[in-house]
């Protein structure tokens, strides 16, 4: 990649770091790092990197067709599994930690087959993500996960700009966390909700917005928008309430402040 020595030699320690583990499966969410990760460790290591994606009622819907897409496309040695964390109370519960026992789900059922292929499984967790309240990453590594990206000191514009200049159409794609981030801390994580936001950010998306997030409130929506895109807001108001109310919201409200990723962390 001309021009961007750094990411070339970031780019040459990841490389090192999964030749070194040999066999790897990779947890493909199909967001911009863990595509990154699993079409790297495809590249270096072929068939020996399995792309696993979880699919669990808290994986956007739109997700989960996108990572079939992208494993097709790209084709990646790819399975989908399913994870049950709603059966876990300490995550329905929805405390600050939920994200360890989600990843503690996704670990329980991912280890064992890694462990069958000889494999480790690594994450697509990034340098930006250390500083961030993220206990899924402490369950990952009591499980014996690793970060190679973090490992190969990667931050997600370095990402980024080694996608973009891979061609991968995931380079520019907008973070998307798992569905229940979209729930305040202390309300409980339930199968409705999570399918009332999942069909309400549809829509949205259904109408040309590309970076957003739909908090849940009850029958309140509090709606997160690029800070751009906050004039289109308001031009297409009625479009917007009717897609949000058909999910199941009463109420439509817009966030000024815009878009914040992990806003709602402890």
């Amino acid at each position: 990649m001309d021009g961007q020595p750094a990411v070339n030699e970031k780019l040459l320690r990841l490389d090192a770091v999964l030749s070194e583990l040999g066999r790897v499966v990779v947890a493909f969410s199909g967001g911009a790092d863990s595509a990154f990760l699993a079409y790297r460790a495809h590249t270096v290591l072929g068939s020996a990197a399995h792309a696993v994606t979880a699919v669990s009622p808290s994986l956007a819907t739109d997700e989960d067709a996108d990572c079939r897409a992208l494993a097709a496309e790209w084709g990646l040695h790819w399975t989908p599994v399913n994870t049950d964390e709603m059966a876990r109370a300490a995550y329905r519960a929805n405390d600050t930690d939920r994200c360890y026992h989600c990843k503690a789900e996704l670990m329980d059922v991912v280890g064992p087959i890694a462990a069958a292929e000889g494999a480790t499984v690594v994450l697509g967790v990034n340098t930006d993500d250390l500083g961030d309240h993220r206990p899924g990453q402490k369950a990952a590594e009591e499980r014996g996960a690793r970060f190679p990206l973090v490992e190969a000191g990667l931050s997600k514009s370095d990402i980024r700009a080694a996608s973009r200049a891979l061609g991968l159409r995931t380079w520019d794609k907008p973070a998307a966390a798992c569905l229940a981030s979209r729930i305040p801390y202390g309300t409980a994580v339930t199968l409705t909700t999570l399918s009332q936001v999942d069909r309400a950010e549809a829509a949205l998306r259904r109408l040309g917005f590309r970076q957003l997030r739909v908090r849940h409130y009850g029958d309140t929506a509090r709606l997160e928008f690029d800070l751009a895109d906050l004039p289109a807001t308001l031009e297409r108001r009625a479009e917007i309430v009717d897609a949000v109310r058909r999910a199941g919201y009463r109420y439509v409200t817009l966030d000024l402040e815009g878009f914040r990723s992990g806003n709602l962390n402890g």
